[in-house]
Formats: C-alpha cells, sequence, structure tokens
C-alpha cells in the first residue's frame, strides 16, 4: 500500500472494490444459473461467453484494486504493461515494410517509454505533446530515411495511430493519479475509479438493454450499438457520475454531465475501434484476456475518453 495515501482514500477504494465484488457475484450467480438450465455440457456458446467474460472481469477487478491501493507506482506500471501490450496488437494488424523498421524502434524504445517517464514526473506540458506533435513528425521521417516505398501515408498513419490509441490516450488513465486536486490530497487516484466505473457501466448498459431493446443502428456498418442502447448508456453513465460523485472533486451535477461526457467519447472510440477491426477483416485485437479478445478490445471506449477526462478534470479543479 502507499505509505502516503490518506486512510480515508484507502478506505474509499475498498467500499468500491466491495461494489463491484457484489455486482459481480450477482452477476456470477445468475450465470451459473444460466449454465445449469441452458449449458449443463458447456454447449451454449452465448451462455459460455458470459460466464468465461465473468471470470476474467474478477481478475481484472482484482488487478485493477490492487494498483489503486499501491498508488502511483503500480498504477504506472500496470498501465505501462497495458500500452505495451495494446501496441503490440495494434501494430500485429498493420502493414509494414524493412523501411518501416526504424519508425517501430522509435515507437517502441522511444516514444513509449518517455511518455510514462514524463506521466510519472507529473509534467503535463510534455507527455501531452510528446506523440500527437514530435512522434507524429520524426516516425515519418525515419521511414522516408529508409525509403518511403509503397502505401507510405498508410503505413505511416497506422504506427502514429497505434501510438496515439494504445500509448498517448492510455497513459492519460495513470495520468490521473499525478494531478493536484484543490481539497482533495492523495485522492486523486480515485478517479481512475471514477473514469473506469461510469465508462464500463454505460457500455454493459449499451450492450445488454441496446440488443433488447435498440433497433436502430447508430453506425450500421460498423457496429450492432442502437440508438436506444446509447441513450440506456449514457443515463446508467449519468447515474453513475452521481452515486459516486463522492470519490471525486465534483458536485453532484458536475459528475453526472462529466460522465455523460466521456460516456459519448467512449462510444465514439469503440465505434472507431471497430471500424478499424472491420477494415482489417478480424474480430478481436488479440486472445490475452479470455472471452474479451486483446487489451485494446477491453480498453476502447476508456482510452478515447481518458484524455478528455484528465483535461476537463484538470481545468476545472487542478490547482
Amino acid at each position: 500500500m502507499m505509505p502516503n495515501m490518506p486512510t480515508e482514500t484507502t478506505a474509499s477504494i475498498f467500499v468500491i472494490f466491495g461494489a463491484a465484488c457484489a455486482l459481480l457475484l450477482i452477476a456470477t450467480i445468475a450465470g451459473e444459473i444460466l449454465r445449469l438450465r441452458l449449458s449443463p455440457r458447456g454447449t451454449h456458446p452465448a451462455v459460455e461467453t458470459y460466464v468465461t467474460r465473468l471470470h476474467s472481469w474478477w481478475a481484472m477487478v482484482f488487478l485493477l484494486s490492487l494498483a489503486l491501493l499501491t498508488g502511483r507506482t503500480g498504477v504506472i506500471l500496470l498501465f505501462a504493461f497495458a500500452s505495451f501490450a495494446a501496441l503490440r496488437e495494434f501494430l500485429t494488424l498493420t502493414r509494414k515494410t524493412k523501411a518501416d523498421h526504424w519508425a517501430l524502434i522509435g515507437a517502441f524504445y522511444a516514444a513509449f517509454p518517455l511518455q510514462y517517464i514524463f506521466i510519472w514526473f507529473g509534467n503535463v506540458g510534455l507527455f501531452s505533446v510528446l506523440i500527437p506533435v514530435y512522434a507524429f513528425l520524426i516516425l515519418p521521417i525515419l521511414s522516408a530515411l529508409r525509403g518511403a516505398g509503397t502505401n507510405f501515408l498508410s503505413r505511416v498513419s497506422e504506427t502514429q495511430w497505434g501510438l496515439m490509441i494504445c500509448v498517448f490516450c492510455t497513459s492519460h488513465i495513470p495520468a490521473l493519479v499525478t494531478l493536484d486536486i484543490d481539497g482533495s490530497t492523495g485522492r486523486s487516484v480515485l478517479l481512475i475509479a471514477f473514469l473506469v466505473l461510469v465508462v464500463q457501466i454505460g457500455d454493459l448498459a449499451e450492450y445488454y438493454l441496446g440488443r433488447k431493446f435498440g433497433k436502430t443502428r447508430i453506425a450500421k456498418s460498423v457496429s450492432p450499438k442502437t440508438q436506444a442502447g446509447v441513450v440506456w448508456g449514457t443515463g446508467f453513465a449519468a447515474l453513475t457520475g452521481l452515486v459516486f460523485f463522492w470519490i471525486t472533486p465534483f458536485a453532484p451535477w458536475e459528475a453526472m454531465l462529466i460522465a455523460i461526457v466521456i460516456y459519448l467519447i467512449g462510444v465514439g472510440g469503440s465505434l472507431v475501434l471497430a471500424a478499424i477491426k472491420a477494415d482489417r477483416g478480424v474480430k478481436n485485437w488479440g486472445h490475452l484476456i479470455p472471452g474479451q479478445g486483446g487489451f485494446v478490445d477491453q480498453m476502447d471506449s476508456v482510452v478515447f475518453a481518458a484524455p478528455v477526462f484528465f483535461h476537463l478534470t484538470r481545468y476545472l479543479h487542478g490547482s
């Protein structure tokens, strides 16, 4: 446990952990009942996928809670590993030639570690521009020096956006720990819990209620998300923001509005990554997380929402 973490922050993490475990326990019991009734021999695909995803969620809740309890070190290391795994998944599906080797080395061994070093020291000025400015300018130069070759623009763009999504956006989740919030010393780690809870609960509501009640898709050729589902998801995200406003520096109404904003940005991120998968003809980015694909599949909504949430919070309540 982080030595300087206030007792009330630790208590809040345990409360959130307990609430998450209670919800998962209810979902697990429901899953086992469904399995006994519909899939006693493990032959019902939907039920088995549901149960497998629950097992993965148990592991992720424990892992994230442990990282939050260890404070800055645990959180940054966890998401640095997630960024590396996600970047590897992303770039595996891209087209590369020998001319891109230097750019890939620069992405993995310069841009990626430097981003997290700047996060560690809380240098907002540097980690906000390293990738979208310097990496976007320098990496194409490295490829051009080796010879442009065919599809130069698309190859360069793939590397740039792999860094943008998997490293830049993802790194803004642990960056929340570095925020110095007025009147909330030592509680910035709880902002990560707020972000994940709002976006993921909204996503779950959209997934189940949207498929049950929704008819009109919001992006027919890209995703099964429906207009009704997004409305349900927005409502649940706002409710989650209201319920957990106490772990943030936000007033209740402010927490609800910010929850709506980050949820809708997350929906957009999910659509973007679904479109990329459709373009590449794959169902999942990877198979590292049983039942849920790879890291990119699991974090799509949260990573798009993270930079927006970070800068909104810093602008409104940063000291």
